[in-house]
């Protein structure tokens, strides 16, 4: 038997059965001289061994050492083999445990393996089927480490691409905002309204956007891109743009041409800001009633960015003093916004923004004192 023993271990090493000895292996038995032939057994084939003698000492030695397989008694003194088994995937579920039962514990180790266990061996058992179960087990581990660690590396591998994605599109919705800035900056240069004129549209497109609970991303869109309401003028003729007196009919079929002219310079874009600047350009001096330019549109054929820009911008032009003419109070502007005064009709706007800005209007007035040249 010895000699038989001995040739099938040396067929064993010979064949390599076992790889990746890294981690420990945790003998748990009562009966010492299993223990001890475990191992010699295991030792002879490169396996790091832990040894313990009932299962609380098991429990202690799996919270403190690093250990890739348990084998174990199905019956130990004290506590059953399945409450062992319990014990030991609470703390680690990831380690295969192997258990070792005689012939008459088979159905109890059926049912542990129903729970988890990672395999059983009948005593009295053959090395070659001992050590067949410790090299696919210890495989088995290995495997398990080797999905972990690729699992870190590809969350470390997207949170690191889900950063540079996230910086690339700040610097993007930046540049946007440069961008948008500088061609704003372009009009003003071009027209006689101020740079305070330009933020304070921004804003008020803001607040009333907000008012009306739309999402984040309207919002912040919309904000951006109503710095470009007035894109188109720097096509129309200084004579036109900055004259001082009152406007022929042909002058002012000029003047409103600014508006397609806005929205041909931002046309084509692929960019939902740029998409939504060339709207308003466009739409922002249509009317709820349909009496506006260029296309003459009403009610909801009027794209909301539109509809929103309008009030912004009536609210905006009616309080400030231009050469023409003297800026007007807030109230006052309020009263011929909302009855209107021969030039302005409430059904010029749309009614929901309207009574949205109604209700917000002291905002609106806070913006246009602390926002100017």
């Amino acid at each position: 038997m010895v000699g038989r023993r001995i040739k099938t271990e040396n067929r064993l090493k010979e064949n390599n059965v076992t790889n990746e000895k890294d981690g420990a292996i945790l003998i748990v038995d009562d009966d010492l001289f299993i223990v001890d032939y475990l191992s010699k057994l295991l030792e002879g084939f490169g396996y790091k061994l832990i040894t313990s003698d009932n299962a609380s000492t098991a429990l202690e030695i799996l919270m403190q050492e690093e250990v890739d397989v348990v084998l174990t008694d199905i019956r130990m003194p004290g506590i059953s083999g399945l409450r062992l088994l319990d014990k030991i995937y609470q703390l680690n579920p990831d380690i295969p445990v192997i258990l070792m039962t005689g012939y008459a514990d088979i159905d109890y180790a059926i049912e542990a393996l129903q729970k988890g266990a990672y395999d059983f061996i009948q005593k009295p058992f053959k090395s070659e089927i001992l050590l067949n179960a410790i090299s696919k087990a210890h495989r088995h581990r290995r495997a398990i480490n080797i999905e972990k660690k690729y699992k870190s590396m590809l969350e470390t591998t997207v949170k690191i691409r889900t950063d540079e994605l996230s910086t690339a599109f700040k610097d993007l919705k930046e540049l946007n905002a440069e961008i948008i800035l500088r061609l704003a900056t372009v009009a003003e240069f071009r027209d006689n309204e101020s740079a305070a004129h330009f933020s304070r549209i921004s804003i008020y497109t803001n607040k009333l956007a907000s008012a009306m609970d739309f999402d984040s991303n309207f919002i912040e869109t919309v904000t951006l891109a109503s710095k470009l309401h007035d894109i188109g003028k720097i096509a129309v003729p200084d004579k036109i743009l900055l004259k001082p007196s009152s406007l022929t009919s042909e002058e002012w079929a000029t003047m409103k041409a600014h508006t397609s002219i806005g929205a041909k310079i931002l046309a084509g874009s692929k960019y939902k800001v740029i998409q939504t600047a060339s709207s308003i350009a466009l739409n922002h001096h249509e009317r709820w009633n349909g009496s506006g330019y260029p296309q003459g549109l009403q009610g909801h054929d009027i794209p909301i960015e539109g509809r929103i820009v309008i009030v912004c911008d009536q609210y905006d032009a009616i309080r400030s003093s231009r050469h023409y003419k003297k800026g007007i109070s807030h109230h006052e502007t309020i009263r011929i916004l909302t009855e209107g005064d021969g030039r302005t009709d409430p059904n010029h706007f749309d009614p929901d923004v309207l009574n949205a800005f109604i209700k917000i209007s002291d905002s609106f007035n806070d913006i246009f004192e602390t926002y100017q040249d």
